[in-house]
């Protein structure tokens, strides 16, 4: 078979239609997919070890002759079991199968194989269960160090390495090489050629850290190229003159004094809108440290010079929240609020549309739906996004094409780290808001165990018993027992609390006479929107919940949240969770509930427990679990990175930094054509965020 970088993995023995689809759910369709696919870990499986010095309770090779000829017994219906004992000069190791009937006609007695797996002891007799055999003299997945990859249901580590085997083989050798020369020799970079073949198979652990070391420097080279060109873009854009006005005037509106670190804010942002560039600042702040009122302030200056803001918020709840507290602020100075959702009819829509199109509104609130094509404005001088990483870049571009070269002033309640949110948010510049107003009474957090689970449903019914309110939190939405992995392993989401199920237990049998609601994503916008006003109102005792509430409703009179299996959610988000409470004049509280005892998930949830610094978890949270956890599925439109950890790789990260710009100072547009390659990359690798190029 003559394999290129452009052949589809159906022309490969073993992927028919079915096979072929699983794969798709991957991301890989052809060859050039696989030599991208890179292993998320590595299995060292060098070291062959005897029966008796094989250390116990860790996957090790041994090497070992089958005594004998494999038993293979029925237990029951659906349960079979293959038994066989394997000896060297040393001992015996018994080893069962189960479920794998082949083996009693793969395995031969007299034959010599290496078996990788797990030895324990029981009694004076060794044991192995379900191990990965091959004979000592055909060996392909022992004696090696073995690439671990990230798999789907249908589709086995064992199946992706017989296909990316002769791939690399066949095609690491046509992997273009797109870095400059004079970069590879500064930084003694690897070869293209050797980098794909040791991260797939490497020689040794020395080839292995060569080739990452490479490749990741690549993909953080291509990734900072790209964001100092849209920074540039965006930087040498001329903006519109918005002129400043004195900072009194606005907070005489206020009905309390700012924070320091809010006037901080409030000084930038006047300064970008009356510079001549065009504004493009990302506002941090933890959840209650006052943004919404640093976008108020952009749009009173806005709507002062006869121009119109937009706020995009990413829920019609949260949307709905804003239009009140802005037009209660607003309206007294003179400043016309309006708010546009999708959920309006459409002679609301058309109204509002018209008023919008007639500049007789100021400031317009909604949801996605201001990106709709029939939206015009008047004149649109301010772009607002509140909770960035919950919209692409692309979508911030629609909103900002309709206008002439709008300002844009993005709010994140997510507190990440410096470091990162000048990478991630490369095209940005970035304020912190790092107070919180005086007078908050900092949540109480606790971590607590199953055994402590009725006491902690006592605590709910007396709050509520006080006329408070309280979240529960959910990982699923549906049970999964049934689930099970790629491998014919339980499933390892078999014991989380789905939220279906759970709100129906938590109705019929611990609190029928209480108020329950539930709330999940998989309902319909509508329906969770009704939800979440019910709550709001005060109709409901207890929201049983996913974490759909992570960016929800302000709702002062919820005093509790409980979030169940706690231990799989990342820092960061749980701190979103537990700034859903204590936002009004109650004491509030957040329970972490989990089943582990693992060390570094306790550890991971004593830190929430600690601090209620958003700042100092976002650092803790990147520094345990790296940076894929404060963007999920990675909303926010810019590239997934395949390889680089930005926590451990800084020092990298900073060398390609310096590279993109020496590059780019000596070439701004790429336009060269010994450049060429690298403009191809940086496109391919910011597919969603055209508008570099343009």
């Amino acid at each position: 078979m003559d394999i290129t970088l452009n052949t589809p993995l159906t022309d490969f023995p073993g992927v028919g239609p079915a096979r072929s689809a699983k794969l798709e759910k991957l991301g890989l369709t052809r060859v050039r997919d696989l030599m991208t696919y890179f292993p998320r870990d590595y299995e060292d499986r060098r070291k062959i070890w005897s029966i008796r010095s094989a250390p116990l309770g860790v996957k090790v090779c041994v090497q070992a002759m089958a005594a004998e000829h494999p038993r293979l017994s029925r237990i029951r219906k659906g349960m079979e079991l293959v038994k066989v004992k394997a000896v060297d000069h040393a001992g015996a190791l018994h080893i069962t199968f189960f479920n794998q009937s082949y083996v009693e006609r793969a395995i031969q007695a007299g034959e010599e194989y290496v078996f990788w797996g797990v030895v324990e002891e029981q009694g004076s007799r060794r044991t192995m269960v379900n191990p990965i055999f091959e004979r000592t003299d055909r060996q392909a997945v022992t004696g090696c160090i073995l690439p671990v990859y990230h798999l789907t249901a249908g589709i086995s580590n064992h199946l992706l390495c017989s296909l990316i085997r002769p791939a690399v083989e066949a095609c690491a050798a046509q992997m273009p090489e797109s870095l400059p020369r004079s970069v590879r020799l500064e930084h003694e970079l690897a070869q293209t050629e050797f980098s794909f073949r040791n991260i797939h198979f490497p020689d040794s652990p020395e080839s292995l850290d060569l080739a990452r070391r490479r490749l990741t420097f690549e993909e953080l080279f291509y990734l900072s190229t790209g964001l100092a060109m849209l920074k540039h873009r965006r930087g040498d854009a001329a903006g519109r003159v918005v002129p400043s006005r004195p900072l009194e005037e606005f907070l005489s509106l206020l009905p309390f004094p700012p924070t320091q670190a809010q006037r901080r804010v409030m000084e930038e942002v006047a300064a970008d809108l009356g510079s001549g560039r065009s504004m493009n600042r990302l506002v941090q702040g933890d959840v209650g440290s006052g943004k919404t009122v640093v976008a108020a302030w952009g749009a009173y200056l806005a709507a002062k010079a006869g121009m119109q803001t937009a706020l995009m918020a990413p829920t019609e709840v949260l949307a709905q929240q804003h239009a009140r507290s802005l037009s209660a602020l607003l309206e007294p100075a003179g400043v016309r609020v309006g708010l546009l959702t999708g959920s309006f009819t459409p002679a609301q829509k058309k109204r509002l549309r018209q008023a919008i199109a007639q500049g007789d509104v100021d400031l317009v609130v909604g949801t996605h739906a201001l990106i709709s094509q029939d939206v015009e404005f008047h004149d649109l001088g301010l772009m607002v996004a509140d909770e960035q990483h919950r919209f692409g870049v692309a979508q911030r571009s629609a909103l900002a094409a309709k206008g002439h070269a709008p300002h844009v002033l993005v709010m994140s309640a997510t507190p990440i780290p410096r470091t990162l949110a000048l990478i991630i948010y490369g095209d940005l510049d970035v304020s912190v808001i790092d107070q919180l107003p005086p007078g908050r009474t900092p949540v109480e957090t606790y971590v607590v165990h199953e055994d402590k689970r009725q006491r902690m449903y006592n605590f709910v019914r007396k709050l509520v018993g006080k006329g408070r309110q309280a979240y529960i939190i959910c990982p699923a939405v549906e049970d999964r027992t049934a689930e099970d992995t790629p491998d014919g392993e339980p499933s390892p989401f078999a014991d989380l609390k789905a939220v279906k199920s759970y709100a129906q237990h938590l109705q019929d049998e611990v609190f029928p006479d209480l108020r329950l609601a539930l709330l999940h994503g998989k309902m319909r916008p509508r329906e969770k929107d009704a939800v979440m006003a019910a709550f709001a109102a005060g109709d409901v005792d207890v929201l049983v919940s996913t974490t759909v509430v992570e960016v929800g409703v302000d709702v002062p009179n919820a005093a509790l949240i409980i979030v169940e299996n706690a231990e799989r959610f990342g820092l960061s988000q749980l701190h979103q969770l537990r700034g859903r409470v204590g936002r009004g004049k109650h004491q509030s509280y957040c329970v972490l509930i989990t089943n582990s005892h693992a060390q570094d998930a306790m550890t991971r949830l004593k830190t929430l427990a600690s601090t209620t610094d958003g700042f100092k978890i976002s650092e803790e949270d990147l520094k345990l679990r790296g940076p894929g956890d404060f963007f999920g599925s990675r909303q926010h439109g810019l590239p997934q990175l395949a390889l680089a950890d930005l926590s451990g790789d800084m020092r990298l990260l900073q060398q390609a930094q310096q590279s993109a710009r020496q590059l780019l100072q000596h070439d701004p547009t790429l336009s060269r054509p010994e450049n060429r390659p690298v403009l191809d990359r940086v496109r391919q690798m910011f597919a969603d965020t055209p508008d570099i190029f343009n």
